[in-house]
């Protein structure tokens, strides 16, 4: 099988209003969002899956670090959230004739370049949909799609359940895929000790600042 061509889509939601649930002050809310969303994209511009970032937002401070990665900014101006986001990026990739593409969210600090190839590999053919679930199993931390429009995205809760039923029945292949560091994300402080407990010396220092 030959390689897809595949870009990953990172929808960011205005840090202001990111991560309510972790009860941090706005302060550290946007030093921990930025840190998250800089760790993602660089590991993302690492993987020799990935040809083109496109980054979906309406947050400057989020464009800006991704100005460091080369990636294609799509100033979201009503942000109407993920599904919205995910959709305008689709248009983006569908334009420019690419096979494939991976929604990942922007707080996954754990992720490996490994992790993505692990995920790229699994797709069994050129219409195919992969699902890594969050830890909880109550969301979708990263979506595969080929081709780029087999369906739309639906982020809610069980996520990761609508996608593959959704996708099943589109006669795509489908396949919910257990990727353990894609599927470390952050919505609660207790995901924030778990993500400590695994992070490299850098990221550790920075939760540890804002943890205390």
């Amino acid at each position: 099988m030959s390689k897809l061509r595949t870009g990953a889509i990172v929808p960011v939601k205005t840090f202001s209003k990111a991560k309510t649930r972790l009860n941090l002050s706005y302060e550290k809310t946007e030093d921990l969002c930025k840190m998250m969303l800089d760790e993602v994209l660089q590991t993302i511009s690492q993987s020799s899956v990935i040809e083109k970032i496109a980054v979906v937002s309406k947050d400057e401070s989020a464009l800006k670090i991704g100005k460091k990665f080369n990636i294609v900014e799509i100033y979201d101006e009503n942000e109407d959230g993920v599904n919205s986001a995910v959709s305008i990026a689709d248009k983006y990739f569908l334009d420019k004739g690419f096979d494939a593409t991976i929604v990942f969210p922007q707080d996954l600090p754990l992720m490996q370049t490994e992790d993505i190839q692990t995920l790229y590999d699994f797709h069994m053919s050129n219409r195919c949909v992969l699902v890594v679930p969050s830890r909880k199993f109550d969301g979708t931390n990263a979506l595969f799609r080929t081709p780029v429009n087999v369906m739309e995205t639906h982020y809610d809760e069980d996520s990761y359940k609508i996608h593959l039923t959704i996708a099943n029945n589109k006669s795509s292949k489908a396949a919910l895929v257990l990727i353990r560091r894609i599927m470390l994300d952050v919505d609660e402080p207790s995901d924030l000790q778990i993500i400590l407990k695994h992070s490299n010396p850098s990221i550790s220092k920075t939760l540890e600042n804002l943890l205390t």
